[in-house]
């Protein structure tokens, strides 16, 4: 263990809360996936452990890899990236593998690898609006050449990820403000885009309610936000969903029941996914549910920390975008878990079983990780930098 973390490059505290929040995801999949193990496998409770354990170890040698590779090249294959994941969400809402009434997964033909597209579209998105925001510093108050090339493409992703998947598009509309607002642009064009945004969200509603068929999902996001705000109303599997979540909570107390021994997993009909944080807090307590939220603060803060430190606005911007996005999400996850939020089916990031959410997650952290690699190594060389329009660093002549 030692020779892991003296081997790794980068923010060794993030290195640590990534291996942390691994073993909690092993022993949490472990103990949540008993029941589906008996309805799938025959009562192999052995095999989603072993399978997990795969999946996280390759999520790991993903971000390794990531990291190593230098992050100024990310300013280009945004570009690329972003250009790939527009078709690749048109063919998602066209074609996509249809689950819970909406087409939010693609199956890449011969390996059978089975991925959501808005998880790709997200992470290119914030690359390229870490870019456009780096690369338009000088002209950032400008509503044409400043505002409008940031704005257009993130309205024009999030309006594509929201007829199937409405939580992530509100993750990433919101993560693509917290960077314009980060990247200086001006104050009365983000409050103009929050008043609009609030418009359109109420429209949206509006609209579904009056025609459930008109969007997808519409019924569901109606019926989950009615049994928020009246749990006599809405959807009946929401409403059991958070009502197992809360026993889970409440009979874990302070000190929880101990590993292994939740009684909700078999009630809970996703408890190895979304609402996996009630299952630790019940097998854990409120103090090893609070350590994990402990966790994604210490990440969070690891991240604020290395944007004040990059000497470039690319891997500044990027940095924060990606790790605000990841921890966003998880206190989304956490909240509807302890209903102060609408169930939204989001997954606790490096915990939630998945394949390939969990390696885009282990690439997004590779990427903040290969931020701080380059800060280390400028650090160490002493090397003083000037930043370039494309956000690469070059040594600063005299």
């Amino acid at each position: 263990m030692n020779k892991y973390f003296r081997n790794a490059k980068g923010d060794v505290v993030i290195w640590v809360v990534v291996t942390i929040l691994c073993i909690f995801s092993l022993l949490a999949v472990y103990s949540s996936t008993g029941t589906l193990a008996y309805k799938k496998q025959g009562g192999n409770t052995e095999y989603y452990l072993f399978k997990h354990f795969a999946i996280l170890v390759f999520g790991i040698l993903l971000m390794y890899a990531t990291h190593l590779v230098k992050y100024t090249y990310f300013s280009r294959i945004s570009q690329i990236g972003l250009i790939l994941t527009i078709p690749l969400l048109f063919i998602t809402l066209l074609s996509g593998t249809n689950l819970n009434e909406a087409n939010r997964w693609l199956t890449v033909p011969i390996i059978n690898l089975t991925f959501q597209s808005s998880d790709v579209a997200k992470l290119f998105l914030i690359m390229y609006l870490a870019r456009v925001l780096s690369k338009k510093q000088e002209e950032i108050k400008h509503f044409k050449s400043g505002f409008l090339p940031v704005i257009i493409p993130a309205i024009f992703i999030c309006t594509l990820i929201l007829p199937a998947n409405f939580s992530t598009a509100a993750i990433l509309f919101v993560t693509s403000m917290v960077l314009m607002f980060i990247g200086r642009i001006s104050l009365k064009y983000i409050f103009s885009l929050v008043g609009l945004g609030i418009v359109a969200v109420i429209l949206i509603f509006t609209l579904a309610k009056a025609a459930p068929n008109l969007f997808p999902r519409g019924g569901t996001w109606i019926n989950r936000v009615d049994h928020f705000l009246n749990k006599e109303k809405g959807d009946e599997d929401a409403n059991y969903q958070v009502e197992q979540a809360k026993i889970a909570i409440v009979s874990g107390g302070i000190l929880g029941k101990s590993p292994g021994k939740s009684t909700q997993r078999n009630f809970l009909p996703h408890p190895y996914s979304d609402f996996i944080f009630a299952i630790i807090v019940e097998e854990y307590g409120i103090v090893g549910g609070g350590f994990v939220v402990l966790l994604y603060c210490i990440l969070f803060f690891r991240v604020v920390r290395i944007t004040t430190k990059c000497q470039g606005n690319f891997g500044a911007f990027l940095a924060i975008g990606i790790g605000f996005s990841l921890v966003f999400q998880a206190m989304i996850n956490m909240a509807v878990a302890v209903h102060l939020f609408p169930v939204t089916g989001q997954t606790l990031p490096l915990i939630s079983m998945g394949g390939t959410s969990i390696w885009f997650t282990c690439i997004s952290i590779g990427i903040i990780l290969s931020v701080s690699r380059r800060i280390d190594i400028e650090t160490k060389d002493g090397t003083e930098v000037e930043i370039l329009s494309e956000g690469n660093l070059v040594p600063a002549t005299s």
